[in-house]
């Protein structure tokens, strides 16, 4: 019987290439999105093309009585989720003296209370199974921080702590948490910059360039297989060598 990975945030740059990159693995799909209508229907037509089953759920991980029926028809049709990688998030730039009562609840449900929503869901099936694997999406920000980005990276560095702690209570259940935290990714997320504020951003990496989601769905197929069965409580910086 083949396993069940679930996905948030699917229909972005990330998230889509997370998608096909385990639907490659052997896995079933459900991905799940918020409102990129369009991004869905790129995607479910590169997985169509996979021949895996999946299916898609248009669902705000903020929203804590969605994502629990989300999980109910997942465990209904697929038998299960094995594997959840939480990717669904929004950034904002803004100088802290600027931001909102709204920006700051906005960006906090999304960021870390989705992340918690989609684990408290995941986790009783996966403790059922004494098997499971919960990949967390951070930021490189979520280590150190970024100007004009405060709440952004505040939210990421509580995934990074919910990621350490969960680890730890769940580890005699055999269920694996880790945390990818991506640097500079060529996405539409980074659209904001120009193409001379990128130039000049890719010099100061190391690698000299930016990194694609490809090479971030190739650390989260990792943790999300079976070599990674004895690393949990990680977080796995893939910036280029920029921190």
């Amino acid at each position: 019987m083949k396993k069940c990975a679930l996905i948030t945030g699917a229909s972005g740059g990330i998230g889509s290439e997370i998608a096909l990159r385990l639907a490659k693995d052997g896995f079933e799909i459900a991905a799940c999105y918020n409102s990129d209508e369009n991004g869905i229907k790129e995607l479910e037509n590169k997985l169509l093309q996979t021949g895996v089953r999946f299916k898609t759920y248009k669902a705000d991980v903020s929203d804590f009585n969605t994502i629990k029926n989300v999980f109910a028809d997942a465990t209904d049709f697929f038998g299960g989720v094995s594997v959840l990688v939480n990717n669904a998030g929004i950034a904002q730039q803004k100088l802290f003296t600027d931001i909102t009562q709204e920006d700051f609840d906005r960006i906090t449900a999304v960021n870390f209370k989705g992340v918690f929503n989609c684990c408290q869901c995941a986790v009783p099936f996966m403790v059922s199974k004494k098997n499971g694997k919960i990949i967390n999406i951070s930021s490189m920000w979520g280590v150190y921080g970024a100007s004009c980005e405060t709440v952004y990276s505040a939210t990421k560095a509580a995934v990074i702590g919910l990621t350490k702690a969960l680890a730890r209570e769940l580890a005699p259940s055999n269920i694996q948490v880790n945390c990818v935290a991506p640097g500079a990714i060529d996405t539409k997320m980074n659209n904001n910059l120009s193409e001379a504020d990128k130039a000049d951003f890719a010099q100061e990496i190391p690698m000299g360039r930016f990194g694609t989601a490809a090479e971030i769905a190739g650390v989260v197929s990792f943790l999300a297989g079976k070599d990674s069965d004895y690393v949990t409580a990680q977080v796995i910086t893939a910036d280029g060598g920029l921190t």
